[in-house]
């Protein structure tokens, strides 16, 4: 360590999250410890387009070794002279990375493994979200040591904000000359500062310990994902290639949950058509079997779709109890309610019933709006807390195997298919275009009419463009009106790219007028 200059430190934290209170810890344990400190904030901004950053600079000679001399401190931090970078949130460490602050041959980062996503990731109507692992490789290749670990699940096991767990991740990495009890005793002493001495002691322990770091570095990339799956699952997945057997794992474990094994093996049968396709063109395995893994991820993500039933399984799990008491940090003496409010018209009720039915049930809904009145609704308020509210959902919940009867899982297994189809065709004409039809999946999302309008996205786009003559041209076509769908909910866009490759556009579907009747005027006679 260089006696001579300041030990530099940078702190970024997301509001509400206790930067300002973590650098007036280091300076109080400084001062306890005996060392001259000096910390400046840089205000951020709100609405997670960045952070507010704080600079700390401690010299690492205490004051009765400097007897009467006294350091001089800077103001700002500079570029590529930090000594430590802390960080609450995985994507503002690489941003100030990107800044050049962090210097891989002198700073050492220490950052969060979580991530609070930024306002451009939550604007894309695609997946917006960075990849944690690259962002993880920025901080391995941008620093000369690193510790990633899970700040905010440390935060909410201990019941404290992050700050506390940033400090002790600080007082673990042994960049400051303090001892351990100098940052307990900055934090203070009672039953206030007891939650916050648990997220110290966590952090502390998962830096300070060479055992963890590669567990806490590994929380972000992706693990194996075949735990929970029975040993005949587990080989199923291990006859697949190598690159799509972690993403198959997470999608055969998902359509299980959500069903049961038998619609399991209707997932693997859809894949394994997909594997021989795609082995089919490309024999040599060039684009890394890129059109096995997106298709593992969008058809999972499509047979586990949203239903009444799916909604009153996840509410009723005790898992989200648990989560729910850890969110509110309700102690074992507190009084905790929890209200779900639900709304299901006809289509969700509709879904349920076999198809003769659901089409009476939905052709009356559609009479009464006709007539000029709202679709029907049964708006509920369940008190989940109570053993009456969580029977009704578990009641709802073990309904799963009615679930294969109803219209609209007749509906969705014949959209998979059909997409399915078009997939494997696209293949044995051309792997771009096969490629491109895979990643169509990402067009179904949400639930209700945006779920609707995806699909018949796709399959106009399947309809229209996947069976142009000529396959690169057709694969082109795909791939500019998949972006172009993406772009904008009423499809302007994905109108224009139809019509630019000379496809139709798409039919405006019928919307019924309805004359409200001006508040305060007699009605007619």
């Amino acid at each position: 360590m260089n006696t001579h200059r300041p030990i530099s430190l940078l702190l970024c934290a997301l509001g509400g999250e206790g930067g300002g209170v973590l650098s007036q810890w280091l300076v109080d344990a400084a001062r306890i410890a005996g060392y001259p400190a000096q910390s400046t904030s840089i205000p951020g901004v709100a609405q997670r387009t960045g952070a507010t950053t704080y600079y700390v600079e401690i010299f690492p000679q205490s004051l009765a070794q400097l007897g009467e001399r006294r350091p001089v401190f800077s103001l700002n931090p500079v570029p590529g002279a930090l000594d430590l970078l802390v960080s609450s949130e995985l994507l503002e460490t690489t941003r100030q990375i990107g800044l050049g602050y962090a210097s891989p041959d002198r700073t050492r980062v220490i950052t969060s493994s979580a991530r609070s996503f930024t306002t451009h990731e939550r604007m894309q109507l695609a997946d917006g979200r960075r990849d944690s692992a690259q962002l993880v490789d920025v901080v391995r290749r941008f620093s000369h040591e690193h510790h990633v670990l899970d700040m905010a699940g440390m935060a909410q096991q201990a019941g404290t904000v992050v700050s506390a767990v940033m400090l002790g991740a600080i007082a673990g990495s042994g960049v400051l000359p303090f001892e351990r009890a100098h940052f307990e005793a900055a934090i203070g002493q009672g039953a206030q500062a007891a939650a916050s001495l648990r997220g110290f002691a966590l952090a502390f322990d998962a830096v300070s310990t060479p055992r963890q770091w590669a567990e806490v570095a590994a929380q972000v990339l992706p693990p194996a994902e075949t735990d929970g799956l029975s040993p005949a699952d587990q080989a199923a997945v291990q006859a697949f290639p190598e690159p799509a057997r972690a993403m198959l794992a997470l999608g055969l474990a998902r359509v299980i949950d959500y069903q049961n094994r038998a619609y399991g093996q209707v997932y693997l049968r859809r894949m394994r058509q997909v594997w021989q396709a795609e082995a089919a063109s490309d024999a040599n395995a060039l684009h890394g079997w890129a059109v096995t893994r997106e298709m593992a991820r969008w058809v999972a993500l499509w047979m586990a779709f949203d239903d009444i039933i799916r909604v009153a399984e996840l509410k009723s799990r005790s898992t989200r109890l648990q989560r729910v008491v850890k969110e509110v940090r309700a102690g074992p003496d507190d009084v905790l309610k929890v209200y779900d409010h639900f709304k299901p018209g006809v289509p969700e009720f509709a879904a349920l019933l076999p198809s003769a039915w659901a089409q009476r049930l939905t052709a009356w809904d559609r009479a009464r709006v006709l007539r000029g009145r709202e679709p029907w609704a049964l708006p509920l308020k369940i008190g989940t807390h109570s053993v009456v509210g969580m029977l009704a959902l578990r009641g709802l919940a073990s309904l799963r195997g009615l679930r294969v009867y109803g219209q609209r899982f007749a509906q969705e297994q014949l959209a998979i298919e059909t997409w399915l189809q078009a997939v494997v065709q696209g293949l044995a004409r051309d792997w771009r275009l096969g490629h491109e039809l895979a990643c169509c999946g990402q067009l179904i999302k949400g639930y209700g009419a945006t779920n609707e309008r995806g699909k018949l996205n796709l399959q106009h786009l399947v309809n229209h463009l996947a069976v142009l003559p000529e396959p690169q041209a057709a694969a082109q076509a795909v791939a500019q009106a998949r972006t172009a769908a993406l772009q904008d909910d009423a499809g302007k866009a994905l109108d224009l790219s139809l019509s630019a490759h000379g496809a139709p556009v798409r039919p405006v579907p019928e919307q019924p007028i309805r004359f409200m009747r001006k508040p305060g005027a007699s009605a007619p006679r």
